[in-house]
């Protein structure tokens, strides 16, 4: 799983997996909502819910078994407050503290290091006082 999102995969898509196995609530764009057990997910948002208590935009409600939701369509997912200890936070925490600083032994190369080089140029600039005109 990528935390940088190189991949294409972010944070809300990682925590999409993470809620695999749990019941979740979900609100789809026209307005009804799904509450079920989350039982697998895409990379592209789009998911399927068991055992599955729908409500509609007018308030009814019905039971459906399986349902698979598009992810174009899904307006907001509701999790579990027990995903606030999920490992991806940690993650995510991890590579933010690290992601300036290599490996020992390892050189930064390519556009990180020219990033890293712009950043560290302008605190040497913010620490002097000396701001270029441009």
């Amino acid at each position: 799983m990528s935390v940088t999102g190189k991949r294409g995969v972010g944070v809300p898509v990682i925590l999409m997996h993470d809620g695999e196995g749990t019941i979740v609530t979900v609100e789809c764009k026209n307005g009804d909502m799904y509450r079920g057990f989350l039982d697998e997910t895409e990379d592209n948002m789009n998911c399927i819910l068991k055992d599955v208590t729908k409500t509609s935009a007018d308030g009814k409600k019905s039971q459906i078994e399986h349902i698979f939701i598009r992810g174009s369509q899904i307006s907001f997912f509701v999790f579990p407050t027990m995903l606030k200890k999920a490992p991806m936070f940690s993650r995510v925490r991890t590579w933010r503290k690290h992601r300036g600083n290599p490996p020992k032994g390892e050189a930064v190369k390519g556009q990180a290091a020219a990033i890293i080089r712009k950043a560290q140029a302008r605190q040497l600039q913010l620490k002097s006082g000396v701001m270029p005109i441009r």
